[in-house]
């Protein structure tokens, strides 16, 4: 009995060690991967929204629009407003970088991306998304994408990271959500008021790489203000 129980610690702690050299392979690919990526804005949503979706077609839009502008447009890579945001920088012109995650259900590859980078593992592609990331624009989605959107809040809020333009589009979709933040949160003090302004909600899209590149021309200085 008590071999198998060492036996059996010895399997865990190689298997573990192996675990540890995929997660470090993961980095090591993503990072030289991107290495070469100047500015980026990342396009995240659900992947259960279709082609007839409106908020795919503005994905679309804002990221043919970014690619104009010499943004590369960075996604998910799978299918629904990560493909609708790949699909607009590629048509574009642009560069359209997927980075995949490997998945049962929902998450397969789609066919506009200039450049592919494949993860096992979660924690790994949210490092590389918010690395390369001159902004986010977080369109309504699941779980998936608050997981990202609270990810980078969370980062920007205990300044691990340089602030950058947070957006979230669909003044309807998140008003549940902020009414959530300012009606609860707020007000329990677990986070500050001005926590409020680290993102900006808005409707129309056009005008955000605007607001992008305002915002790093004013240094980094430039306020966001919840619209109501």
């Amino acid at each position: 009995m008590e071999r198998i129980e060492r036996q059996y610690v010895i399997d865990a702690l190689a298997e573990d060690a192996w675990r540890m050299f995929r997660i470090l392979g993961e980095f090591t690919n993503g990072f030289e991967e991107m290495a070469d990526v100047q500015k980026a804005v990342t396009i995240f949503g659900s992947a259960r929204k279709g082609a007839e979706s409106p908020d795919y077609q503005r994905a679309e839009q804002l990221a043919a629009d970014l690619a104009h502008r010499g943004y590369t447009v960075v996604t998910g890579g799978g299918p629904g407003i990560m493909e609708a945001g790949n699909k607009g920088a590629f048509e574009a012109g642009g560069r359209s970088i997927g980075l995949n995650i490997a998945l049962p259900h929902e998450q397969a590859p789609n066919g506009y991306q200039t450049d592919s980078v494949n993860f096992r593992y979660f924690f790994v592609r949210k490092v590389l998304l918010v690395k390369y990331s001159t902004a986010f624009v977080v369109f309504p989605g699941g779980f998936g994408t608050i997981d990202e959107l609270f990810e980078a809040l969370t980062l920007i809020q205990t300044k691990k990271i340089k602030p950058f333009p947070v957006f979230l589009v669909g003044v309807e979709y998140w008003r549940g959500l902020l009414q959530w933040l300012q009606g609860t949160l707020v007000r329990a003090g677990t986070i500050a008021e001005h926590d409020l302004h680290l993102f900006k909600v808005v409707d129309d899209v056009k005008g955000i790489p605007d607001e992008i590149e305002a915002y790093y021309a004013s240094e980094h200085h430039a306020g966001f203000n919840l619209p109501w």
